[in-house]
Parts: C-alpha cells; structure tokens; sequence
C-alpha cells in the first residue's frame, strides 16, 4: 500500500465510487460480499489498492497545505515543480495560535519582534505526492490556501 487505508467514514462516503471500482474489476455485489467471508485478504488487499486510488486523485490536485500549532504555522505552497514553506514562529509563550485569541493577537502583531518568519522552497523527490502525503501524515490539512496567500502579500511588501 502506497498511502493509508481510507477510514470507514471515508468508505462509506465514498460508497457509490468504491461500487464502481468493483465493477470495473468485473466484481459483482455478491461477488464481493462471497469474497469478504471466503477470502477477506483479498477483500482488504481491493480495499486497499481503491484507497490508493482515492488518495493519488485528492494529491495531485492539492496546493495548499496548513500545519498549525501552539506557536507555529507551516504554510506550504504545492507547484508544479516544487514545494513552497512559509513559516511563522510565535515567541510569545502565551499565544496558541489553534485559538480565536490567539490567532487574533496573531493578526494584530504579525510585524512585531515576537513573531519570526522564514521562506523556504525543495524540490520532490522521485513521487511528489508521496513527498505531498508525507506532509500530511505530520498533521497537515488541505487548504485553498488563503492563509498562504495573505502571508506571500505580507512577505513581498
């Protein structure tokens, strides 16, 4: 398996799709219903191969990621190319920036000596969306990347 197994919730989300995986593997509700207590390795390995599937359609597509934590934000901007950092370090110890109050003195302060900022850009490896997963499986979320794109203003100015 190249990603994760998809979590129940996100089977059965997907519920429709994954009916259409089977078919197109010629496999038949009762086909898969025989299989899943006659073989249930197969029925896991299938499991699998349509999360990966899943999973390489959501990271080709993702441009955005956002990590953010009690004093850091990891901002990254996916191109074609290469993956985009803008970070941001809170030196303040009694900011959270997961909170409404704190992300707020954020916003009020982001020029001040309390905040730091760094800028950085790499290249992907051999599979981009394994380098994009990896950043994932660190607790980052997909974005339309507002937040980024407010920092890249702030940061050209």
């Amino acid at each position: 398996m190249k990603y994760r197994r998809l979590t129940k919730e996100q089977l059965e989300e997907l519920h429709p799709e994954f009916i259409n995986f089977l078919a197109t593997q010629s496999i038949t509700a009762d086909e898969w219903d025989n299989l899943k207590k006659e073989k249930p390795e197969v029925a896991e390995e299938e499991i699998d191969v349509f999360s990966d599937l899943i999973w390489e359609g959501v990271l080709s597509k993702v441009e955005y990621l956002e990590n953010i934590s009690e004093r850091h934000m990891h901002l990254f901007h996916l191109t074609e190319k290469e993956m985009k950092l803008l970070s941001v370090k809170i030196m303040n110890p009694e900011i959270d920036l997961r909170t409404e109050v704190g992300f707020g003195w954020f916003k009020r302060n982001y020029q001040s000596d309390f905040v730091e900022y760094l800028t950085a850009s790499k290249a992907y490896g051999e599979d981009k969306n394994v380098d994009k997963f990896e950043i994932i499986k660190q607790g980052a979320v997909i974005t339309k990347g507002e937040l980024y794109q407010w920092f890249e203003q702030i940061v050209e100015h």
